[in-house]
C-alpha cells in the first residue's frame, strides 16, 4: 500500500485530491491533526515516512518541505508554481511530448503543471514540435478562469453577499506567475502575452490561443493544425481533441464546458478565408488544471492505471 501524505491538504487543491483517492484502497493517507498541521517536527516524519508526498503550498513554503525530506525513498509532487522549471524535476503533464509519461513514471520530483500552462500547452507544444509555430514567435494567450482558482480569499470573496463583477482582468503588469513554464516548456524564445481573467463562477477555464496562419513556420490550413493536435494526443486517455467538423458547428463554449471533470476538450476554430485560427482548450481550472492532474501524476507513479479515480 501506498503512503501518501498532502502537506497543504486543508486547501482547495488538497481537499479535491483526497477526495478523489478517498475510495482508492491501494493508499493510505498520513494525516495530521488540525494542531499539529504547522509543526515542524510533525511535518518533519510526516514529509520523511510517506512514500508520495504532494505539496499543496505557496512556492516558498514548498521549497522549505522539499529541504525537510531526507528519505530518499519518498517520492515528491509539488503543486506549486516553484519547481515547473526547475532542471532536476519532472514536468507533470503526460501529454506534453512523446516519453514524458514514463518520466513521470519513474521520477523520484514531478512539478504539478499550473491550471493555464496545461490547456497552454496542449495547444502550442505539438505545434512547435512540428515546426508549424516558429521558436522566435510571439505569442497571445487570452484565458478566464472560475474563482476558485485563486485560493481561499478569493473564493471569500465571491462567495459572500456582496455582487462582484462578472469578469475581472488580471495579471495586467503582463508578470503572470505562469509565464516562464508556457515559455519553457512550449520551447518558445519569448514569454507569451498572457491576458488572464477571472470569471464569477466556481470551476471551469478556458484558454485561448489566436494565430495568424500567414505567420506561422509553415503554410498550414485549419486541418493540418487539427490533424496535428489528434496526432499528438491520440493515444492520450484525459485529452479529447473535438473533430473538426463538429467544431465548425459551435458557436459558443461556455467556461462550465469541462467543469466537474478532469478531462481536457481542445478545439481548433477559425476564418480560412481571412487566415486566421483560433485554438481554444476547455478544462477544469480545479480538476486536469490541479487535483485532476495531481492525481493522474500519483497513479502513474504508484503503478496504477493513469486515469483510476479521475472524473472523465
Amino acid at each position: 500500500m501506498t503512503a501518501i501524505f498532502i502537506d497543504g491538504g486543508a486547501g482547495t487543491t488538497g481537499l479535491e485530491i483526497r477526495e478523489r483517492l478517498a475510495s482508492r484502497s491501494e493508499f493510505s493517507f498520513i494525516t495530521l491533526e488540525e494542531s499539529r498541521r504547522k509543526d515542524q517536527k510533525a511535518r518533519h516524519e510526516a514529509l520523511n515516512n510517506a512514500d508520495i508526498v504532494i505539496l499543496c503550498l505557496p512556492d516558498d513554503a514548498a521549497c522549505e518541505a522539499v529541504a525537510m525530506i531526507e528519505n530518499p525513498a519518498t517520492r515528491v509532487i509539488d503543486a506549486s508554481t516553484a519547481h515547473r522549471t526547475a532542471q532536476d524535476w519532472i514536468y507533470g503533464l503526460p501529454e506534453l511530448t512523446k516519453g514524458q509519461r514514463e518520466r513521470i513514471k519513474s521520477a523520484r520530483f514531478v512539478a504539478n503543471p499550473g491550471c493555464y500552462p496545461s490547456g497552454f500547452l496542449s495547444l502550442v507544444r505539438p505545434l512547435t514540435e512540428a515546426g508549424v509555430i516558429p521558436h522566435d514567435k510571439m505569442l497571445t494567450v487570452h484565458a478566464v478562469s472560475g474563482f476558485s482558482g485563486g485560493g481561499r480569499k478569493m473564493i471569500e470573496a465571491y462567495q459572500q453577499d456582496k455582487p462582484v463583477s462578472a469578469f475581472n482582468a488580471y495579471g495586467l503588469t503582463l508578470n503572470h506567475k505562469h509565464i516562464p513554464e508556457m515559455k519553457y516548456h512550449a520551447d518558445l524564445a519569448h514569454s507569451p502575452i498572457f491576458a488572464p481573467a477571472v470569471a464569477p463562477c466556481y470551476r471551469g477555464m478556458l484558454v485561448h490561443v489566436p494565430l495568424s496562419l500567414a505567420d506561422l513556420g509553415k503554410k498550414v490550413t485549419l486541418a493540418d493544425l487539427h490533424q496535428i493536435l489528434a496526432t499528438h494526443h491520440q493515444d492520450s486517455a484525459t485529452i479529447r481533441v473535438q473533430a473538426l467538423a463538429e467544431t465548425t458547428e459551435i458557436k459558443q463554449i461556455q467556461i462550465e464546458h469541462c467543469a466537474g471533470s478532469d478531462r481536457m476538450e481542445l478545439f481548433v476554430f477559425g476564418n480560412e478565408k481571412n487566415g486566421q485560427a483560433l485554438l481554444v482548450a476547455a478544462l477544469d481550472n480545479l480538476g486536469k488544471g490541479a487535483a485532476g492532474a495531481a492525481v493522474q501524476n500519483i497513479n502513474l507513479m504508484s503503478g496504477c492505471d493513469e486515469t483510476a479515480g479521475l472524473r472523465l
